[in-house]
């Protein structure tokens, strides 16, 4: 069945049906990364978007039970060149295509996502409409509101407390190890990969709804505070930027992707938005201290104005070797720093991991 993707300035593309039956929307973005599409689905920093997988096959290892990222699909939409129709691989049990028609996502292949990459590179993200016909979706793309006039993480964010331990989500009520140094963990739009890697660094998360305001965080005692990544435009934030001030010098800090957007605003700092992001696997990062390069995954369409942080408490640690963009941060007089890419990784490479159990460490040492 032939399905249309629809620009906002006008461009067609035509391909096939993926996916559930229906129309949708969103803000059309690019990931160049090879594998990794469970996650990336399953991500809330894409909520309201619709992803160009760049790769060509998706799909051909299937998808399983144990790489969910969150609870649920998170952009609106998937688009790809050719989807798997008979994935190989021993934890599959559903295809990528299965998978969309039981969470109810519209999606589309059979396009050139080449061309279509290429196109947005050149004029920046837009919004997008999917529908079997052309004009339905232009119908739908004149009544769809800007992403950036959205609030998404109040969306994706939690709606109950709970803890992670290592069979995945507790209860609130489930009892501590004293011996574990206590985290708290604003969530944004988290992954649960992060919690993973830092119950296995040994620390006990927490994670609040990113309503949570600064008094209710610090009666828990914490030993650190995470700010997690997530979606939307961190200008609108307002309320959780005031509580990230009022949490300064209270507790150590460790802020990451969209977490580091709000640390900069907290102090001072501003943000714009990037043309066409970055989302992928292999983005070049440059510390400024010793000079070593990693190589990191990155989901965000938002980047921290430089030459805003003059003059405020935090000292640039870090860069993007691509584009010479912010990747990191350090306000040594509140024992606060972040990265705006992804250690966690969940995809993409595990240079980044040793940040949780550095952080975990600062923790450890706050208890002595």
């Amino acid at each position: 069945m032939d399905r249309f993707l629809l620009l906002s300035d006008g461009t067609v593309f035509k391909g096939r049906s993926l996916g559930a039956e229906g129309s949708t929307s969103g803000e059309v973005v690019f990931n160049t990364g090879m594998t990794g599409y469970q996650e990336i689905l399953t991500d809330p920093s894409y909520a309201g978007q619709m992803v160009i997988l760049t790769y060509p096959l998706i799909g051909n290892y299937g998808i399983n039970e144990d790489d969910f990222e969150s609870d649920r699909i998170q952009p609106t939409s998937l688009i790809v060149h050719e989807a798997c129709e008979s994935p190989s691989n021993w934890r599959s049990r559903q295809t990528l295509h299965e998978l969309l028609v039981e969470r109810g996502i519209v999606a589309i292949q059979g396009i050139d996502t080449r061309a279509l990459t290429k196109h947005i590179r050149s004029k920046g993200v837009t919004l997008g409409a999917i529908a079997d016909t052309q004009k339905e979706a232009e119908s739908i793309l004149s009544g769809a509101p800007s992403y950036d006039e959205l609030d998404f993480v109040y969306q994706v964010t939690t709606r109950r407390a709970y803890k992670w331990g290592p069979a995945g989500r507790e209860s609130i009520e489930t009892e501590d190890d004293p011996k574990r140094p206590r985290l708290v963990v604003l969530d944004c739009g988290l992954k649960y990969n992060i919690l993973r890697r830092f119950w296995a660094a040994g620390c006990r998360p927490i994670v609040l709804p990113a309503t949570t305001p600064a008094d209710e965080i610090l009666d828990w005692q914490p030993d650190g505070i995470l700010l997690s990544p997530g979606p939307g435009d961190p200008q609108r934030l307002k309320p959780v930027i005031e509580t990230v001030k009022s949490l300064l010098g209270e507790r150590p800090i460790f802020g990451i992707c969209l977490g580091n957007q709000l640390l900069c605003h907290a102090v001072g700092g501003h943000t714009y938005k990037l043309k066409f992001g970055h989302r992928g696997s292999n983005h070049p990062v440059k510390d400024l201290k010793t000079g070593q390069v990693t190589i990191t995954s990155q989901n965000h369409g938002y980047a921290v104005h430089q030459d805003s942080l003059k003059g405020t408490a935090a000292v640039v640690t870090q860069l993007n070797l691509n584009d010479g963009t912010v990747e990191g941060i350090e306000c040594p007089d509140y024992q606060a720093r972040s990265i705006q890419y992804h250690p966690e990784a969940a995809p993409g490479p595990w240079d980044s991991r040793p940040y949780f159990a550095q952080f975990v460490q600062e923790m450890s040492s706050r208890r002595l």
